[in-house]
């Protein structure tokens, strides 16, 4: 965009001269609210009457704002629409809050002898628009040019549009202001959610390129999160559209309620750095939003106005070092993924979710578990084909409740291809984002032996779907999904198969699809195991991905003899069956002690272990995993 008033003849030729001046302009008043709730106006009070009732504090914050250096102020107009005031039975004083406000911003500039922009600010409608709500597009764009109508007649230099989170709406707002007002510049701003999306899902290149094209002359993100967000956002529009202006006005952080009063975190010497940063990420207009106190104003003013653009290389890295750190959650990897990129020694441990609605025994167990030092829990889907509550809810819930991280098991029987990628983008949305992609145990070995027990992908199959699918922001048949999901996958390796050549061609399938990390089934002859990955090796090399070894307490000789000749892949050694057959009444603790000595054993081909508790004794695990830590 070329910032010249000959370009742009029709727009306030002061704001493309203070656009293109330097250094940048600073917007002040964005926490308007923030500094009149801190003066005894409560937030259930309608601020924009202030403009007719108590002008005098409003005028207040206006001069403290312009003292701190302030080139552009917004009217204290953010809710002065007719909907917003039809809550305190205002609507039909819309135009006269408005007018009163840009003729009080008007004297307090004139009283400061500055030369300092009015900007009618304008916010959304406070009510949901078509598809997603009842107002119309139309009665939108009646409703915001009415307000607009108003700022302009009354001598605005400027519109803001700002704190959208619906593109529909800040079109419609846009649209509104070219018929009503087509001689002023536009300013349109839009807030992000923590995962660097809008309220309704789109992105920040979707965002810039849109408002471009509907013929906003200044492009800006605001309120959202902190300082760090918002560069992290601004960097993301101007790869999508370079050319554009651009405006951030950051929070103070993320909010907090503290004593009834809304609190901010961010003081205002850490804005200093980051208006260094705005500013050579290409923002033309600076500002704050909630929180931003004059003294943040000030703070930024002072950085942008003395700063040697020679020296922003030496005061801008640490800041972009934060923001390289502090990528949305969303796009983080899991906690697992890091502790194995790391090389941590990872311990899992499995819990099957309750089969009714009750799940107090569930977080009594999982509590212990994480106490205990377990790094994540794994949450069974339907366990041998019983009946039992969805995986990916308790997942959330032990998330929630317990503050642990979880790996979904994912079977792929039962489930059609259009239910599966239903599921899996549920469980992305309850931050299930630790895959394990099974085949699932048949349905005729559990409660309802007629149920469907059909297949459309195998786990390679659903390995690549998300892998190479989902978390590249695309589904099966390649239709756009939006935000790319950021699964971490992992899947099952027998060490101990009947047909090791076929077990190696399955695991190949499973790596060329992108799984992340291997979990074993219960491993009771380490040398075996070994033996297998040898044989791997031999042929393609070390295993590129991380190996959780598989450990299933033994809890009595009993059940050390169901395992050994009725479930398939494990085979326990005479000697731990001679120990479990001597140990009578201790044959738990002679259990404990037997997983202890596997797990130093596994250690020298493992990178953690995948705990199996036998009939739900998370105390038994917990005492396993307390040794193993106790031993570093």
């Amino acid at each position: 965009m070329n910032l010249t008033p000959a370009a742009t003849p029709s727009r306030n030729s002061l704001l493309w001269e203070m656009l293109r001046s330097q250094p940048h302009p600073i917007i002040g008043d964005g926490a308007m609210g923030t500094l009149l709730n801190q003066r005894g106006v409560a937030f259930d009070d309608c601020f924009d009457k202030l403009n007719l009732d108590q002008p005098a504090v409003v005028a207040q914050i206006h001069r403290e704002y312009i003292e701190a250096g302030s080139q552009m102020i917004q009217t204290n107009t953010f809710s002065a629409n007719r909907y917003k005031l039809a809550r305190h039975g205002l609507e039909n004083q819309t135009a006269q809050i408005n007018a009163a406000a840009v003729e009080l911003a008007r004297r307090v500039i004139l009283a400061s002898f500055k030369d300092v922009l009015i900007a009618g600010d304008i916010g959304p409608l406070g009510v949901r628009l078509a598809p997603f709500g009842r107002v119309q597009l139309e009665e939108a764009r009646q409703a915001f040019a009415e307000q607009i109508a108003a700022l302009a007649g009354a001598g605005a230099d400027v519109l803001i549009i700002e704190t959208m989170t619906d593109l529909y709406e800040v079109v419609a707002a846009i649209e509104a202001a070219r018929h009503v007002a087509p001689h002023l510049p536009i300013i349109a701003s839009m807030t992000f959610t923590r995962d660097d999306r809008t309220l309704l899902g789109d992105s920040p290149a979707k965002v810039a390129a849109r408002l471009q094209q509907t013929g906003a002359d200044v492009i800006g993100v605001n309120c959202s999160g902190g300082p760090s967000q918002i560069l992290r956002i601004l960097k993301a529009m101007r790869q999508a559209v370079p050319d554009a202006a651009y405006s951030v006005m950051p929070n103070a952080g993320w909010p907090e309620q503290m004593g009834g009063r809304i609190m901010y975190p961010a003081a205002a010497d850490y804005f200093h750095e980051y208006a260094l940063a705005f500013w050579q990420s290409g923002a033309h207009l600076i500002g704050g939003c909630c929180g931003t106190t004059p003294a943040h104003i000030q703070t930024m003013a002072q950085a942008v106005q003395t700063a040697d653009p020679k020296t922003w290389s030496a005061a801008v890295p640490a800041a972009a070092a934060e923001i390289e750190d502090n990528v949305p959650d969303a796009f983080q990897p899991t906690q697992l993924a890091q502790k194995l990129a790391a090389g941590r020694f990872v311990i899992a441990v499995e819990m099957d979710p309750p089969r009714g609605v009750s799940t107090h025994k569930l977080l009594a167990g999982a509590s212990l578990l994480s106490d205990a030092g377990a790094d994540v829990i794994n949450v069974a889907d339907s366990p041998m084909a019983r009946m039992r509550m969805s995986p990916w809810a308790v997942c959330n819930l032990l998330q929630r409740k317990i503050n642990v991280e979880t790996v979904v098991h994912f079977p792929t029987r039962g489930r059609s291809l259009l239910r599966i990628q239903g599921d899996l983008l549920a469980a992305h949305a309850l931050d299930a984002r630790n895959v394990f992609v099974v085949m699932g145990d048949p349905t005729a070995i559990g409660d309802y032996p007629e149920a469907m027990d059909n297949y459309d992908l195998v786990p390679s199959g659903l390995i690549k779907l998300i892998k190479q699918g989902f978390n590249a922001g695309v589904d099966h048949a390649g239709t756009e999904i939006g935000q790319p999901t950021s699964f971490f996958v992992g899947c099952a390796l027998n060490l101990n198969p009947s047909d090791p050549a076929q077990e190696i061609k399955n695991l190949r399938r499973k790596l060329s699809a992108g799984a992340d990390f291997l979990l074993t089934q219960p491993i009771f002859n380490p040398s075996v195991a070994q033996a297998f990955l040898q044989f791997y090796a031999d042929q393609y090399g070390p295993l590129p991905v991380p190996l959780l070894a598989g450990i299933l307490p033994l809890a009595n000789a009993r059940h050390a003899a169901f395992l050994h000749h009725e479930v398939p892949g494990i085979n326990i050694p005479a000697d731990l069956m001679r120990r479990m057959e001597e140990s009578g009444e201790n044959g738990a603790a002679v259990g404990v002690q037997i997983a202890i000595e596997l797990i130093h054993q596994v250690r020298a081909f493992s990178q953690g272990i995948y705990l199996i508790p036998a009939f739900n004794r998370f105390d038994y695990a917990a005492e396993i995993i307390e040794a193993v830590r106790a031993e570093g």
